[in-house]
């Protein structure tokens, strides 16, 4: 019999990881967060429905979400550039109840690096992380509610800056000048390895775990990204020079290799 495995946010990542899973033959089901989206996806032949949370609670029934389904994808951005006062531990915790109570065995929380504070250095899964932002603090609360949880066994992924398709970071710097960090590393991914790394946790069967999800090559930022501004034809941003400035971070990803034996598949 196939495993169900339920995605909850068929957005940019979301969406291609679905049809993915799909040509593996699981079957899937997804939540977005209105009925236009749902509608439209079901019309490309993907199980979607509506689920809107909030700090409030959950507006939908996300019962035909989790019914009769084995695993969890979660992918809820905390959205706290947009609303730097939202409450994402308020609002996960409403999800992670009803997760509880669900039929789900095993969940993949998607998290972030921004758990780790921009002057560890050179950080693995090994080093607790200390985040510095209301961001990072937050999704490092949430990350333990969900790993802690006794009704489910959890994996935590934490991506770096993600790329791929129209999403190229240069394009949003492009212009700009005075940036800071120009010395720093990046820490990035493209989509199709985070596609491959979720789907391979899952055939793997490789819960328990933090991964950190970051390709190996990391550049300095300025050297990056006038190469990318030059590869795309935009206007190169100007990094400042700050001697001073050492908040730097480099998150390299070891349990990748040592538990799923992973290697990278696209350069950034």
């Amino acid at each position: 019999m196939n495993k169900t495995i339920v995605i909850t946010g068929l957005g940019w990542l979301g969406t291609p990881l679905a049809r993915h899973l799909m040509q593996k033959r699981y079957s899937v089901k997804g939540s977005v967060t209105s009925l236009q989206k749902a509608t439209k996806l079901q019309a490309n032949g993907i199980d979607a429905y509506p689920l809107l949370l909030s700090e409030c609670g959950i507006d939908g029934d996300p019962n035909p979400l989790f019914k009769n389904s084995d695993f969890l994808i979660v992918m809820i951005p905390p959205g706290l550039r947009k609303n730097t006062g939202a409450n994402y531990v308020l609002k996960m915790s409403h999800f992670l109840k009803q997760i509880q109570q669900s039929s789900v065995s095993k969940v993949v929380f998607v998290s972030s690096t921004s758990v780790y504070g921009d002057y560890q250095g050179r950080v693995t899964e090994a080093i607790k992380p200390e985040p510095d932002t209301e961001a990072g603090k937050q999704i490092l609360t949430v990350e333990n509610m969900f790993f802690s949880s006794e009704q489910f066994s959890c994996s935590i992924v934490r991506f770096g800056g993600l790329i791929g398709g129209s999403r190229q970071p240069v394009r949003y710097l492009a212009g700009r000048s005075d940036l800071n960090n120009g010395t720093a590393p990046v820490n990035l991914i493209h989509r199709e390895d985070c596609i491959a790394i979720l789907s391979e946790i899952i055939a793997q069967d490789a819960f328990g775990y933090v991964f950190n999800a970051v390709h190996p090559h990391h550049p300095l930022k300025q050297e990056y990204y006038l190469q990318k501004a030059k590869e795309l034809h935009v206007s190169p941003p100007q990094f400042s020079e700050d001697k001073n400035d050492q908040s730097h971070k480099q998150v390299d990803s070891e349990s990748l290799k040592e538990i799923l034996n992973y290697t990278f598949r696209r350069s950034i």
